[in-house]
């Protein structure tokens, strides 16, 4: 008899031990971080004690996700509070820049609106290339990543060049009429892999807030 057939004959008799019950206080195994030998019955309960720590290691993981997504859900509550009540495009305007600033700590902005009758002074009228807009036209989601060499670098004017990390939202819901960038000087705030759930409802209320206003 191998080792396959003492494992066979074990599952196939889960009632063997309730039969030598003295067995499990008998036979010995390597403890599993260290070398001395403990009994069957102390390593099941090691084994179960490491199963115990993983699950309320990833349980802490899970509550600590649900409270910063509260967080995230209360500023976007926020800010959707503050576009609702903005009379009119400048207004609402500036009600983006501050809770971008103030309540998610982004501290670049730039905003892009094209196709839209805006006040002529309005720095969100600013020309666009035909080139963006169709390069934004054609994302149909929030894009993240590295700043550097991005053609919507420059929308930041004399803070680009401490831009390090970007996240591109396209404003519109069929059609793109206008981009919100958003630039962190932290190389790791907006990365290609994070999610854009948020950002894209915050595009979402942006667009349809300043639509509304114009």
């Amino acid at each position: 008899m191998n080792a396959e057939d003492i494992a066979r004959f074990l599952k196939t008799h889960p009632q063997f031990f309730d039969q030598h019950p003295e067995l499990l206080e008998s036979i010995y195994v390597p403890h599993p971080h260290g070398g001395r030998a403990i009994a069957l019955s102390e390593r099941q309960i090691l084994g179960l004690r490491d199963k115990v720590r993983l699950l309320e290691g990833k349980l802490g993981e899970l509550i600590q996700f649900g409270e910063e997504n509260d967080a995230i859900g209360e500023k976007v509550h926020r800010l959707a509070l503050a576009l609702l009540a903005a009379r009119d495009f400048g207004s609402a305007a500036h009600a983006l820049h501050f809770h971008l600033r103030e309540d998610f700590s982004v501290p670049h902005v730039a905003l892009r609106i094209w196709g839209r009758p805006l006040p002529q002074d309005a720095a969100e009228a600013a020309p666009i290339e035909d080139a963006l807009r169709d390069q934004v036209d054609s994302m149909g989601a929030p894009l993240c990543g590295p700043a550097a060499a991005s053609p919507f670098l420059p929308w930041f004017g004399e803070a680009a060049e401490h831009v390090r990390s970007l996240a591109l939202v396209p404003l519109g819901q069929t059609k793109a009429f206008g981009l919100l960038a958003l630039g962190s000087e932290d190389a790791q705030r907006f990365y290609a892999e994070m999610g854009t759930l948020y950002l894209r409802r915050i595009g979402e209320l942006v667009g349809a807030a300043l639509v509304s206003r114009l």
